[in-house]
Order: C-alpha cells, then sequence, then structure tokens
C-alpha cells in the first residue's frame, strides 16, 4: 500500500491469549477461528532488517521481554511492531490509530507506539466498559474491559471532531433538564449532549443481537461507529488490518466512509459481503415462489444422525450451496423446500448447508440463495469494493 494513503486505522489483532476461537455451530460465521497463540514462527524474518536499522532501541526492548515474559510474548510483540511500523507508513500526516487490545499485553503494545508513533502523538488510553453478561471469577474482580489506545500520526495535523463526539447526559443531570444556573449566569445544556470521556460504557454484543455472526471476538458496531465519527470525515479512508468479520468495514460503509480491510480467515469475505448485501438491502424485492406442491405420496422420514450421515457422504463434506468442506458436526440439515412453502419430511426434501448459508435461505427456496451467493461470488471475483 502507498504510503499517506489511509485516513483512519482500527485495529482488533490477536491479544495473544493463548486460545483457539471457533465460531458456534448455527451462526454465519460457522467454521471459521483463529489461533491466538504465538511462536517465533509467525514472525516475518524477511521485515526484521527494517526493525534492526531503523529500531535499535525497540529491539532490545522486545529481546528483554523474553526474559521477563516469555518467548512467545516476544514472537507477538514482534509480529505486532513488524505491522505497527507499516501501518504508520500509510497513515495520512492528518491520519490517526486506535489500537484493540486487553491487559495480556497492552503495557509491552503501548511502549512499542510511543517509539513508532512518538509519545507526544498519545491521545488516550480508551477504556471500552462492556457491562453486560455474567461474572465467573472467583479469585479476582471480573474483567469487564478492553484498552484502546489512541494515537495521531503527526500532533499539530490530526483531524479530530471533538463536537460530533458527544453523549446523551445522564438521566437526571441538570444539564438533561434544560437549564441550570452558574457563575455565569444559567446555562443551558447542549442539545448534542456532552463531550466523550475516555471510558465508554457500550454492552457487548448479546447471543440474539441482531448484528452477531457468530464470529469469534465480534465488536459492536455501536464502538465503531463512535471511532469512525470522532477520527474521519465523510469520503475518507478506514482501514481495520485484522478484520475478521468485518465490522468495521460494515461501520465506515454506512457513515459514508470508503474502507479496505484484511484477513487471513477464508470465511472473513464471504462474510463481509453478506452483511454489506443485507445493509445495502440488495434482494429485498425478491419474490418466494410460492406454487411448489406437498408431496403426500411417501411417509414422513424425521432428521436423525443417521440422516446427517448419509448426505454428509453424498455431498463429499461440502456444503449444498457454498461447496465450503466442513466437518458434519458444523453443518445444519435443511428442507430445500421450505416446509412453510410446501416441502416435507423425507429424504430426497433434505440437505445438509453450512450455518452460513443455513441462515441467508431462511424459510425460502434454494434459488434465493443461490442468487445471493452468486451476487456475492461475483462481487469477490470481480474485486468490488462498497463504497
Amino acid at each position: 500500500m502507498n504510503s499517506q494513503s489511509v485516513d483512519l486505522i482500527y485495529l482488533d489483532p490477536p491479544f495473544n491469549s493463548k486460545r483457539t476461537y471457533s465460531a458456534p455451530i448455527g451462526t454465519k460465521a460457522a467454521g471459521s477461528s483463529f489461533k491466538d497463540m504465538w511462536t517465533w514462527e509467525d514472525v516475518n524474518e524477511a521485515y526484521l532488517d527494517k526493525l534492526v536499522s531503523n529500531y535499535p532501541m525497540l529491539v532490545d526492548f522486545i529481546k528483554s521481554i523474553q526474559q521477563t515474559h516469555s518467548k512467545a510474548m516476544m514472537a507477538y510483540v514482534t509480529y505486532m511492531t513488524q505491522r505497527l511500523i507499516e501501518l504508520h507508513r500509510i497513515l495520512k500526516d492528518t491520519g490517526s490509530l486506535y489500537l484493540h487490545c486487553d491487559p495480556t499485553a497492552s503495557h509491552y503494545l503501548k511502549i512499542v507506539l510511543d517509539r513508532i508513533f512518538g509519545k507526544d502523538n498519545f491521545r488516550n488510553e480508551i477504556v471500552w466498559h462492556y457491562y453486560n453478561g455474567s461474572n465467573s471469577a472467583h479469585s479476582r474482580f471480573g474483567r469487564k474491559h478492553d484498552t484502546i489506545f489512541f494515537y495521531s500520526k503527526v500532533e499539530k495535523n490530526s483531524f479530530f471532531n471533538w463536537d460530533i463526539s458527544r453523549i446523551p447526559y445522564e438521566e437526571g443531570s441538570i444539564y438533561a433538564t434544560g437549564t441550570t444556573y452558574g457563575k455565569k449566569g444559567y446555562i443551558k445544556g447542549n442539545p448534542k449532549g456532552k463531550l466523550m470521556h475516555d471510558v465508554w460504557r457500550i454492552p457487548s454484543i448479546n447471543n440474539m443481537a441482531k448484528e452477531r455472526t457468530g464470529y469469534p471476538t465480534q465488536k459492536p458496531l455501536a464502538l465503531l461507529y463512535r471511532i469512525i465519527k470522532a477520527s474521519s470525515n465523510e469520503g475518507d479512508i478506514v482501514f481495520d488490518p485484522f478484520c475478521g468479520c468485518a465490522t468495521a468495514c460494515v461501520a465506515a460503509q454506512q457513515l459514508g466512509r470508503h474502507w479496505i480491510g484484511i484477513d487471513i480467515e477464508e470465511q472473513a469475505a464471504p462474510i463481509l459481503v453478506q452483511r454489506l448485501s443485507d445493509d445495502a438491502g440488495l434482494f429485498k424485492n425478491f419474490i418466494h415462489r410460492k406454487d411448489v406442491p406437498q408431496r403426500s405420496d411417501i411417509a414422513p422420514e424425521p432428521i436423525n444422525q443417521t440422516i446427517k450421515e448419509r448426505l454428509f457422504a453424498e455431498q463429499k463434506g461440502a456444503c449444498n450451496a457454498c461447496a465450503i468442506e466442513l466437518n458434519i458436526q458444523n453443518f445444519e440439515v435443511d428442507h430445500i423446500i421450505p416446509k412453510s412453502k410446501g416441502g416435507g419430511d423425507y429424504y430426497e426434501n433434505y440437505q445438509l448447508l453450512c450455518g452460513n448459508c443455513n441462515r441467508i435461505k431462511g424459510n425460502r427456496p434454494m434459488e434465493y440463495l443461490r442468487i445471493k451467493i452468486a451476487q456475492r461470488d461475483k462481487l469477490l471475483k470481480e474485486q468490488i469494493t462498497f463504497g
């Protein structure tokens, strides 16, 4: 990518949590996963020379991590440092970077950012407080926040929309009720709300949320709306180099920004295209078939594990729509002709679909699903970028 080519960078990289994350069966992202465990094999040695020659003091710091923590942490921080150097290069002088992390490695990443971006360009340590969900901790306080480091590229040139970054006054606040009396007379609250602080109280995505894809570590759109509105204008380019299910890209699209997303997970691109297609309403005028006759010449054959295994063998372990190959437990048995459209419970009307395709199809006929997959594949093949 060209130097100084993007206006805003948001990255939510792996946290070195020593876990493997997989999307639940039956979700849009079923079959996707990533490993958050690190070794030196994850480091691109071809770029080490640039790190050694340009950031010798940073190299000394990274070497010390092996003694203070572990080889795995040293490999992770090296991996992240190589990428942060490149992100600094492609960011415009007016641009900003938001790095999403947690206490696992935040203290190491902060030092790396101070060296690459400059300590004077540090703007905020934002605390994302996701207050919902249970607390199962018994030996410590329950962890309910992530950290987001906010840096500018050049201190005097960085863009920040302080006025649009407002939230409603708290219920019962003297400003929320209209006016109050201060030292300079009557003061009226700003109709846009109050200026934000660096603690953001935004709930995480619950299991019933409409925006939920099932993708591991998915972040809420509300969080990205706040970042994008604060540090970019309409028409700017937003870049996410660890885009996953592409929440940053979807939020940028909805807010009138251009976007670029990168991810190594093969499921990321189809999920992104689906989310943007749904958002754009490309299929809202599709007419469902209602003229499919009901078969009554054979006895019902309820779904069971034997049927699923037969279908898995016939389909050679691949989804009958998108052809992705998964383990049998990641497939769902679908009615080719939906029961609500006249389809019955018999073997010829059964097929295995991945969770993503099954969610798209819903109670609609296969031609609906084929149209959506064809549209998605066309966009991927032609490399058409929304926005």
